[in-house]
């Protein structure tokens, strides 16, 4: 709980940001009167009213958004002359999308920031997909482009991923973005490295000399959080569904993110009581309803911190798009 504290006292600290400025939306502000911890290991996890919240006995911390103006026009960061919308393309109608649409959609509205979603049907041929994407790219009154991945079978992402403008590029698919981030240069990472990042910095935990296992090795999470994690000084392991021994490497890990896209990929087996464990994937159970790659209900009693799916990374994640928003707009001014 020692690493809760020091989250505490950090954000304690943190003055609010000049509204010219406005590089975060959100603010990780927490509760001075946090207590000091009971025997009750922490839950990292995000309520639908506040946000960001610590569910344990020692009390809550919470991720709040900032004062924002009604017109986010009216009051734009430095540089920028106008505040396009992001357009979000979605092919089908997953259930995991659909869930990340809506809360999405929740928090943007609340930031006064303008989305438009660009609904495709799930049986749309290559041809009609990339025109539309081309279409979508280059109007001018879309400041960001995020693209719903991975697409329906028998449809790729290369063409999209090779024509988007890299400056509206807010999830980091281009090449260029890639490219940037593999080299430690500033660009757009992914939001979902980008968010997983900022939750352990705001939690204080230094991944400096940290053994961190990724498990999931796509250009979406798996390998962008690695060059993210190296950059600050982790020594990073690479895994997948398909590596021998899984569970051994994931003991040794201080920091296990989980981002296969496979339900129940981590069980009790996997962690130690020192585990740090970042729950990523989104998937439909059997019962019909979201969740992770973490048997949450196994792991959750012998870790020392867990984030929970549905109200985990995915709700700081928006975040990290509408600081993404702001920056392409700042690109493009």
């Amino acid at each position: 709980m020692a690493v809760l504290m020091k989250g505490a006292e950090a954000a304690a600290g943190m003055k609010e940001p000049l509204l010219a400025e406005r590089e975060a939306l959100e603010r990780l502000c927490v509760d001075p009167k946090l207590a000091r911890a009971s025997g009750k290991r922490p839950t990292l996890c995000f309520d639908r009213q506040d946000g960001l919240s610590v569910a344990s006995g020692a009390g809550c911390a919470r991720l709040r958004a900032t004062d924002t103006a009604d017109r986010p026009n009216a009051a734009l960061p430095l540089g920028v002359r106008k505040l396009g919308r992001l357009a979000v393309v979605r092919v089908g109608a997953r259930e995991d999308d659909l869930a990340y649409e809506r809360g999405l959609m929740k928090r943007f509205e609340s930031l006064g920031l303008a989305v438009q979603v660009v609904k495709l049907p799930e049986e749309i041929n290559q041809g009609d997909f990339d025109a539309e994407f081309e279409r979508v790219n280059s109007d001018p009154t879309v400041s960001g482009v995020l693209l719903f991945r991975p697409l329906p079978k028998g449809l790729s992402d290369e063409h999209a991923r090779q024509a988007i403008d890299p400056r509206k590029d807010v999830d980091g698919m281009s090449p260029v973005n890639v490219a940037q981030v593999f080299a430690g240069r500033e660009g757009f990472a992914p939001c979902t490295p980008s968010a997983v990042m900022e939750l352990l910095a705001h939690y204080g935990v230094s991944l400096e000399g940290k053994n961190v296992t990724i498990i999931g090795r796509s250009l979406v999470v798996g390998r962008p959080l690695a060059m993210l994690m190296l950059a600050a000084n982790a020594t990073v392991t690479v895994c997948h569904t398909r590596t021998a021994d899984l569970a051994a490497a994931c003991r040794g890990a201080d920091i296990l993110v989980a981002a296969a896209g496979r339900p129940g990929t981590i069980g009790a087996d996997c962690v130690t009581e020192r585990s740090i464990v970042i729950d990523v994937g989104i998937n439909m159970g059997r019962d019909g309803k979201l969740c992770g790659d973490v048997d949450f209900g196994a792991v959750e009693p012998l870790v020392s911190m867990i984030t929970p799916v549905p109200g985990g990374v995915g709700a700081l994640t928006t975040s990290v798009l509408a600081k993404h928003l702001l920056k392409a707009a700042r690109l493009q001014s």
